[in-house]
């Protein structure tokens, strides 16, 4: 499948974000926790959703979807051991705990997802290992067990990791005893699924400095919960909009969940405007687009998944950006495509900033120098991962002609109906 796309044209008008991908596909695999139905409201169309619910279904789960409301009933576990999904992304493991919790046991198959270097999983079996659970790693599947059922303990994570964290929480509410994390991830997704897991009736608390508190009760019931729209989709939007020259509002945008990339938008020189219902974004004037200095980092820093739109971005500013990218080792493929389109983008292996980095001096292409302005031109593109996916579009919607981007399920994965939605501003983009 292909998006045929027509760029060089000025896009305006409203945009409504989608339910956040991060946040819907943990809630689906927390329902597990419980027999009891879970509503999920604002729940997103993606690919990535359908393949958690094939996992769910697959376990035992009842399922049904009409009008962004999903709802989840998981009766009883028919079968502890999930082997066989038509296709993959990397949520099965958070199936570990809930799945152990329930009865004892669980087998899922090995994480897959973007193509953007290895994700280490050591911290997530370091962490369910500390809690009483037996974990064999074998070439297609993790099998483990907790004969003695799991126990609330102290948790140190080496690195805030958001689905370690997220692990050893849907693990922990139904453990006996408490469980204390230090070093989480904070996320606003987290912070999305620890509201969800407290309505089904877990006692979680949010302490200072990375730390989170977890209680285990003896049984969890179900709930309503709305997800939290996708900031990833809002930075996107919001590149898009100040790239082309034109006024987007994104319909439910939060401020509390882009502080940091606003201000980045706005040293740049973009803008934003904080309205009822939104953020309204554009360019403010005629003058060129500034350089800026980006380091990614785990919440409340600049997000990883936010530095590939904003990379299309920076190549039309007057001057030369750095990227330093902290959270992955290898999220730098997409510089190769850019470069074809006319954009000026080398990879180093230097850290290009101040913050304390795992790669410094591992050899990995971590950090980028983005030279502009420069006029970008239509290509034809393999999609190489979700979110560089969003930034091939985002540069064919600037470059004047025709731009052909092949493999966009890989977009699907983590943007409802991205196409027909883009053509709500005026973008001329099909799929084929």
């Amino acid at each position: 499948m292909k998006f045929i796309i027509n760029g060089g044209k000025q896009l305006n008008g409203e945009i409504k974000l989608a339910g956040a991908k991060n946040a819907a596909t943990k809630m689906l695999v927390a329902s597990i926790l419980t027999a009891e139905p879970c509503v999920l409201e604002n729940f997103p169309e993606i690919g990535d959703a359908q393949i958690t619910q094939e996992l769910c279904r697959s376990i035992g789960s009842e399922i049904t979807v009409a009008d962004g409301v999903l709802t989840i009933r998981t009766p009883e576990i028919k079968t502890s051991k999930v082997v066989s999904l038509s296709r993959r992304n990397r949520i099965p493991i958070l199936a570990l705990g809930p799945l152990l919790a329930r009865v004892g046991e669980a087998e899922v198959p090995i994480l897959g997802g973007d193509k953007i270097g290895p994700r280490p999983v050591d911290i997530h079996i370091d962490a369910l290992t500390a809690m009483g659970a037996k974990i064999e790693i074998l070439p297609d599947r993790y099998v483990a067990s907790a004969p003695n059922g799991l126990h609330g303990t102290k948790i140190e994570l080496r690195y805030p990791s958001v689905g370690a964290t997220e692990n050893t929480i849907l693990a922990a509410v139904l453990a006996a005893g408490r469980t204390v994390i230090h070093n989480a991830a904070i996320e606003p997704e987290i912070t999305d699924l620890i509201e969800m897991l407290q309505k089904m009736g877990a006692i979680i608390e949010l302490g200072a400095n990375r730390v989170i508190y977890i209680d285990g009760v003896k049984k969890l019931h179900g709930a309503t919960h709305r997800i939290m729209p996708d900031r990833n989709e809002a930075v996107s939007f919001a590149c898009l909009a100040v790239a082309t020259g034109g006024k987007i509002l994104v319909k439910e945008a939060r401020q509390e969940d882009l502080i940091t990339f606003l201000n980045t938008l706005r040293r740049v020189g973009g803008e934003y405007e904080v309205i009822k219902g939104g953020i309204l974004f554009f360019k403010p004037n005629s003058e060129p687009l500034k350089p800026a200095v980006i380091e990614t980092d785990t919440h409340p820093g600049f997000m990883t998944d936010w530095q590939q739109p904003l990379a299309v971005l920076l190549t039309q500013a007057n001057g030369a950006s750095t990227i330093h990218e902290t959270v992955y080792e290898d999220r730098f493929g997409y510089a190769q495509d850019l470069n074809l389109m006319g954009a000026d983008i080398k990879v180093e292996t230097r850290c290009l900033g101040e913050l304390p980095c795992r790669f410094k001096n591992r050899g990995f292409n971590h950090s980028a120098f983005v030279a502009g302005p420069k006029e970008l031109r239509p290509a034809q593109l393999v999609v190489r991962d979700l979110r560089s996916g969003i930034a091939h579009i985002i540069v064919a919607l600037i470059a004047k002609g025709e731009s052909v981007i092949e493999g966009v399920e890989e977009i699907d994965r983590g943007y409802e109906r991205i196409d027909e939605r883009l053509r709500q501003l005026g973008a001329d983009i099909r799929r084929m």
